[in-house]
């Protein structure tokens, strides 16, 4: 493929985030994960399936005036753990990383267990273990799988 093939296809932001190098098919995944849903007046941009030497084709997802927070970045490793993280000020990427899957996120899942004690009237935050293939709760072992995992995001 040329240069003149590859032509900007998202334009580009001037300041908040890009998240490179998702594999094909998960950039809606991501809003749902990350809660950007059109309602917050976030400006976003998506490229799918478009070419890539990497993954032979990826998602890239451009949020306007958005920094993703550490809890964020590492629920968002479970689903697309070869991501690359871009944030954009004036235009200029002034930090670039890539994606640590980490071995437990807390506080930022909620438990599917309507019987776990994080789920009860007590002061426990959630914490899960992260796996190959998804979540185990801490406390009472309940499995979200990576194709869950925005469904039991806690936006409270």
């Amino acid at each position: 493929m040329s240069d003149t093939d590859r032509e900007l296809r998202v334009s580009k932001i001037r300041n908040g985030t890009v998240i490179d190098h998702l594999a094909a098919g998960q950039a809606l995944n991501v809003l749902a994960l990350l809660g950007i849903d059109g309602s917050g007046g976030e400006g976003v941009s998506i490229g799918m399936n478009v070419p890539s030497d990497k993954l032979a084709k990826k998602d890239i997802v451009k949020v306007e005036d958005r920094e993703l927070s550490q809890s964020e970045v590492d629920v968002l490793s479970v689903i697309a753990p070869e991501a690359t993280i871009n944030i954009i000020r004036e235009y200029d990427v002034v930090d670039k990383k890539r994606i640590d899957r980490p071995d437990a996120v807390a506080g930022v899942l909620s438990c599917p267990n309507r019987n776990c004690i994080t789920n009860a009237e007590e002061p426990v935050a959630t914490r899960f273990a992260v796996l190959s293939d998804g979540l185990r709760c801490d406390y009472c072992g309940e499995i979200v799988r990576e194709d869950e995992v925005a469904e039991h995001l806690d936006v409270t």
